[in-house]
């Protein structure tokens, strides 16, 4: 590995890549088969403390710093992109809070998520506003104290096992952010979506209709949700970029396991040279990608995301554009180098394929991730 990590940050992905290949990987096909939310991984993560890594120890997490919390992503991944989505929205529903939330908001809540005694989910899609953001049509209306909140939400990933949504409205001074906890009068979950990949995250649609949340459940300042979505997302698309890459790493252990045993024409198939270039290519771009997702968690940790520092959010979009790029084209290499056996739900890879796709669409499409690397890098250079 290119990058040099602390010891400390050693010793943590030490630690969860023995959980995750000795506890998770054996269940990975069970979830994807499934298609049911991995309760029983949700709770052996919050065991070990890794539910609650990047919440403070104030609010009873474990307060670990970013690319630790990639590190504990990576290493889920590698083996069940599903178990690895327990701990990423976890994070993704909680970011606005930590980022923007009143003491009071942290303190209701946060415990609970860093304990596994509540489930956190991100409410910002909509049937007309995906990447166009500005189109919400989901409204809150001031009503004395409380807010009444109409509008619908779709893709959203914990949608129906989450306890509490971070819900984004439009209010009279613009988009804003709540949290609305899921037994609200109102709130009702819709059909759940049969995906592709990441079988063992359920995705929803969630429907408000007239939903009464308090004032106190707005996250920062009414008027203020565009900015802090787009802080969270700073500081969360290194983590969908460490999501990519551990896919990537497994289904390159994986090839790595099957080329070490497989003969044809009297040969490892490992010592054909086309074989060779293949393994070659797939393990640099991971490093490449490692490098960069790193890079990224490494200078939100230095920089952070109160201010909106444009150098974290190109670092940000380029490490989750190259990693989700790499995870799905190793992964479709991978299939290919193991053969009829790789389009067999015997062997992991096809699994991975699946499931890397989603890492180029999610958290905006790798096609936004462009328009803002540009956009940065041309206002940086006038």
């Amino acid at each position: 590995m290119l990058f040099q990590l602390s010891p400390d940050h050693l010793e943590i992905r030490e630690s969860i890549h023995r959980l995750a290949q000795e506890k998770i990987k054996p269940r990975a096909n069970d979830i994807d088969e499934a298609g049911v939310y991995p309760m029983d991984i949700k709770d052996l993560l919050a065991q070990y403390g890794y539910l609650g890594a990047n919440i403070p120890e104030e609010y009873g997490g474990s307060g670990l710093d970013l690319l630790s919390f990639c590190l504990i992503v990576e290493e889920i991944s590698r083996v069940c992109a599903s178990s690895s989505q327990v701990v990423v929205v976890q994070e993704l529903g909680t970011l606005p809070i930590l980022i923007g939330g009143s003491e009071d908001l942290k303190r209701r809540y946060l415990p609970d998520i860093a304990s596994g005694k509540k489930i956190a989910a991100y409410a910002l899609t909509e049937p007309n506003a995906g990447s166009d953001v500005q189109s919400l049509q989901t409204f809150a209306k001031k009503d004395g104290n409380d807010y009444i909140l109409s509008g619908q939400k779709i893709f959203i990933s914990n949608g129906g096992v989450a306890d509490f949504y971070t819900v984004f409205a439009k209010t009279e001074k613009g988009i804003t952010a709540f949290v609305v906890d899921s037994d609200t009068p109102g709130l009702e979950i819709g059909k759940l979506e049969k995906k592709m990949g990441i079988k063992g995250s359920p995705t929803a649609q969630i429907f408000f209709e007239d939903c009464r949340v308090s004032a106190e459940n707005i996250i920062g300042e009414e008027g203020q949700g565009w900015v802090l979505a787009m802080k969270t997302f700073d500081k969360s698309r290194p983590t969908v970029g460490a999501q990519a890459l551990g896919i990537a790493q497994g289904a390159l252990d994986e090839s790595l396991s099957y080329i070490a045993e497989r003969e044809q024409f009297g040969k490892k198939i490992g010592s054909f040279q086309g074989v060779q270039f293949m393994v070659a290519d797939m393990a640099t771009q991971i490093e490449a990608a490692r490098g960069l997702v790193y890079q990224a968690a490494e200078k939100v940790n230095e920089l952070g995301v109160e201010g909106k520092n444009p150098e974290v959010t190109k670092a940000s979009s380029m490490a989750k554009l190259f990693a989700s790029d790499v995870a799905m084209k190793v992964t479709i290499d991978a299939v290919q180098l193991l053969g009829g056996y790789g389009y067999t739900h015997e062997y992991s890879v096809e699994r991975m394929m699946r499931d890397a796709k989603i890492t180029q669409i999610y958290e905006g499409t790798n096609q936004i991730q462009r328009i803002i690397i540009a956009k940065n890098i041309l206002a940086g250079s006038k």
